[in-house]
């Protein structure tokens, strides 16, 4: 049926007729066998099945099994019930991160007040010690013993600062103050071979917080970016203000509506794989070799957020360097800002064709452009997209294309589009920012990187349309 064509991709003329199995499965894996037997014996199954689209995309389904049997009670079908979950499972990986993180900080919070209790009358000794004897030798001795007892207590207070989310004293911050303060570090101790470029926006509004823990947060950063980069590299610091709507928080889990500013921290360097990506902020996994990295930096970054009503976002490639994006509330002493924000651009009737696979984002998409004056029609991928184009050439004035679609992806759209029509306007949208290198021969007018909100939204399209 047309729900089946939606979620596989296989049109029903080309899958009639087929086996099902070599369709659906690379291979006949244990638990589908397990399925089979199990419908024969009792009659039903249900589970979880993990499918191939006919693009070679991974479908999770959950699916429900009844054997159909004929007049003579003899089994003759199966009739299969699948509902797509793909996208339920990846909330749900993201939850099950954000658990793991809350039982590893509690467990960490456990083991480090019982290791301050063991570290402070080795320190209190060391130093007691150190009064008391004189010998040079043993002074030595005493120094690396209180040193290193120091840096242990240090390590606890990361720990704690993570599990806990340590309150620290709050103050209203600039925090171009604590980026120059980074800037003047950097410049005198990392190696020149690093390029260091700061770009603050001008009327960078204020935000409320501990100096200490931000600077600490924003010194881990750098210090990462640093050692990314054994080889040189550009090292990028950035502040701007930044409005999240109920757009951008649709689409990003942990964003909350209203005015925050935006810290990106940006390298040239040797970028992380998925695997390693996922787990960049439990504490204590490093990728840095014994003796170079406790694996607390992150973890304690993500504790001081959280304490801040902050979030990060972070994004990485090998061999392309990594971004992280560090947001915190904005403290707007007066209002005017806010409102001039919301000063927004709007159309004059234009048709838009909103093309994009999700469901939600096409919605909320399709309201905000028609509630700023724009016509809308949408379509959930690029065969469904052409074949509007072609219905309505003359009145679309631009297509507002998603980049990463199943059937047929947005590249292939775009090429298909602009052999029907050489001039029609297309703006692309993507999760990943690497789409846009590859739009960019194509000639696409602009590039929104998504999660993006109302405003950069509008911006854009009468940017383009004007």
């Amino acid at each position: 049926n047309r729900s089946a064509e939606r979620v596989y991709g296989w049109k029903a003329k080309d899958a009639l007729g087929k086996n099902a199995n070599e369709l659906l499965y690379k291979k006949i894996y244990s638990q589908l066998q397990e399925a089979l037997s199990q419908v024969n014996l009792t009659g039903q199954w249900y589970g979880e099945l993990s499918q191939i689209r006919k693009d070679g995309k991974e479908v999770i389904v959950e699916t429900r099994w009844t054997l159909v049997r004929d007049e003579h009670e003899n089994p003759k079908s199966i009739l299969t019930v699948n509902t797509d979950i793909t996208e339920k499972k990846k909330l749900q990986t993201q939850f099950l991160r954000a658990q793991r993180l809350e039982s590893l900080g509690t467990l960490a919070s456990g083991i480090a007040h019982d290791l301050n209790n063991t570290l402070a009358p080795m320190l209190m000794s060391a130093q007691l010690l150190r009064m008391r004897i004189s010998d040079e030798r043993n002074q030595q001795l005493l120094e690396t013993l209180e040193t290193n007892a120091q840096r242990g207590a240090a390590m606890v207070r990361q720990v704690l600062s993570f599990a806990r989310g340590v309150e620290g004293k709050r103050t209203i911050l600039q925090i171009k103050h604590l980026i120059s303060e980074i800037e003047q570090f950097a410049k005198q101790t990392f190696s020149k071979s690093i390029e260091f470029c700061t770009d603050i926006a001008p009327n960078l509004w204020t935000v409320s917080g501990d100096a200490t823990q931000l600077h600490q947060v924003l010194m881990n950063l750098v210090i990462n970016a640093r050692d990314a980069m054994p080889k040189g590299g550009v090292l990028s610091l950035c502040a701007e203000n930044f409005l999240i709507d109920e757009n951008y928080a649709r689409m990003n889990l942990d964003a909350t509506v209203g005015p925050h500013i935006v810290i990106t921290v940006k390298d040239t360097g040797i970028g992380m794989p998925p695997e390693v990506l996922d787990r960049i902020f439990e504490p204590f996994f490093t990728t840095k070799e014994v003796g170079k990295g406790s694996g607390l930096g992150l973890s304690t970054v993500l504790g001081i957020m959280k304490s801040h009503n902050g979030f990060i976002s972070v994004s990485s490639k090998v061999g392309k360097g990594t971004q992280f994006k560090v947001f915190l509330k904005a403290v707007l002493e007066n209002q005017t800002p806010l409102e001039e924000s919301l000063e927004l651009p709007t159309g004059n009737g234009e048709l838009i064709l909103v093309v994009d696979d999700e469901a939600e984002i096409r919605e909320i998409t399709k309201i905000t452009l028609q509630n700023y004056n724009y016509k809308v029609l949408t379509a959930c991928d690029g065969i469904e997209a052409i074949a509007s184009y072609a219905q309505n050439r003359e009145e679309i004035k631009l297509v507002f294309m998603d980049m990463m679609m199943p059937v047929m992806d947005g590249l292939t759209t775009i090429r298909t589009l602009l052999k029907m029509n050489p001039y029609v306007k297309i703006m692309a949208a993507s999760g990943l920012a690497d789409n846009k290198q590859l739009t960019q021969p194509l000639g696409v007018e602009t590039f929104l990187l998504k999660p993006y909100t109302v405003k950069q939204l509008l911006q854009t399209l009468d940017k383009i349309l004007n």
